[in-house]
């Protein structure tokens, strides 16, 4: 399955109920789970971001729907990065004409 690395950020409302995030990580696992996704390594930071999510997905449309539904209630707003482990990159690399 594809990679994709979601870089997060709470909004003024995911601020203010912070104290509810676990809970909406954990709403946020089974809503991967159950479209088929994995929610597989989630990282509080500090920087530019709030969070950055490792995700799989089986495809680009899936993860947009997923992270739609998320952004719409409101707490976060996301940016998305296709990302190519090794050895897709190495498989890419070596294909070049």
């Amino acid at each position: 399955m594809p990679t994709f690395i979601i870089l997060a950020n709470w909004t003024e409302e995911g601020i203010k109920n912070i104290k509810g995030s676990p809970d909406r990580l954990d709403a946020a696992k089974q809503a991967f789970k159950d479209a088929g996704a994995e929610l597989k390594e989630f990282y509080m930071v500090m920087g530019q971001y709030d969070m950055v999510l490792v995700t799989e997905a089986p495809n680009g449309e899936t993860i947009s729907k997923l992270l739609l539904a998320i952004a719409s209630g409101g707490a976060v707003s996301t940016e998305t990065l296709r990302a190519f482990p090794e050895d897709e990159y190495r498989k890419v690399v070596a294909e070049l004409k």
